[in-house]
């Protein structure tokens, strides 16, 4: 049988992960996740791609405020809601969307921490930025997320690719929401719908991997691995895709042991 093995939410884009045993899926994707984002001057985000030090930065999120903690910085905290604070026109990719500034303290230590100007910001509301997608439905959301709200990844696929490499990567590379154990490696490349516990997802497309697989999470540096070794063998008209990217139909909890039911697989499409 096909279970959940591994959750993870990553509540500020592009900052270290939150391993979790259970996650409640809103109206964007899992609850906290992607809804802080890093900005620059001109409002646009800022990733690993470009700092990997951002890997760096550690999240806890607590019931009432995010904990924060970084190679020589005070620990810092941002409370939810605390205090007004001013909106922000902000740009992920194409979309443009309304966010809430964070405040001068958080800048001063996110900007002191990368070495550049940066602002943290939170996802404004729910509904601030659709979901472009042929896989979506009208009103379907998604937060600070590249492009949505879910990613999928078998334990088999990662541990295939484990095996072609010389120094196993952690799965923390692939920024994974969701990882699967139970099945053959890739097997995921072939569902179309799927039941996650008491939830049900659209498989969107596969996830077209970038540089940031490259980042040892741990220590922020960065190498050719394992972007090179899957070229070898996951690409497609140009792109390494490893993963799938999903999109919920619905609401509920997803936990650790939750079985895992293929409703439709892409030769029932």
């Amino acid at each position: 049988m096909i279970r959940v093995s591994r959750l993870f939410i990553y509540p500020i884009k592009s900052c270290r992960g939150v391993e979790v045993g259970e996650a409640r899926v809103g109206a964007t994707g899992f609850e906290h996740d992607r809804r802080w984002m890093l900005v620059g001057g001109d409002g646009s985000f800022l990733s690993q791609r470009e700092y990997p030090r951002m890997a760096l930065v550690k999240v806890r999120v607590g019931e009432d405020r995010l904990s924060l903690a970084a190679p020589g910085l005070p620990a810092f905290e941002v409370g939810f809601g605390e205090e007004p604070r001013r909106s922000s026109r902000v740009t992920v990719w194409d979309d443009v969307c309304e966010a809430v500034d964070e405040g001068e303290k958080a800048a001063r230590w996110f900007s002191e921490h990368l070495g550049v100007s940066a602002r943290l910001v939170r996802l404004a509301d729910d509904d601030a930025r659709p979901l472009s997608s042929p896989a979506a439905q009208p009103g379907d959301r998604v937060s600070f997320a590249d492009g949505f709200p879910f990613l999928l990844l078998s334990q088999a696929s990662h541990d295939g690719l484990n095996r072609r490499l010389s120094l196993p990567v952690p799965i923390d590379r692939f920024r994974t929401n969701i990882v699967v154990d139970g099945c053959e490696p890739h097997a995921e490349d072939r569902w179309d719908q799927v039941r996650v516990g008491e939830v049900e997802f659209k498989v969107a497309k596969p996830c077209a991997r970038c540089v940031i697989t490259t980042v040892d999470q741990a220590t922020g540096e960065r190498g050719r691995e394992p972007l090179r070794t899957l070229s070898t063998y996951r690409t497609r008209d140009g792109q390494v895709l490893f993963g799938q990217n999903l999109v919920h139909r619905g609401s509920g909890i997803v936990r650790l042991g939750d079985p895992v039911e293929i409703l439709a697989d892409i030769r029932n499409r």
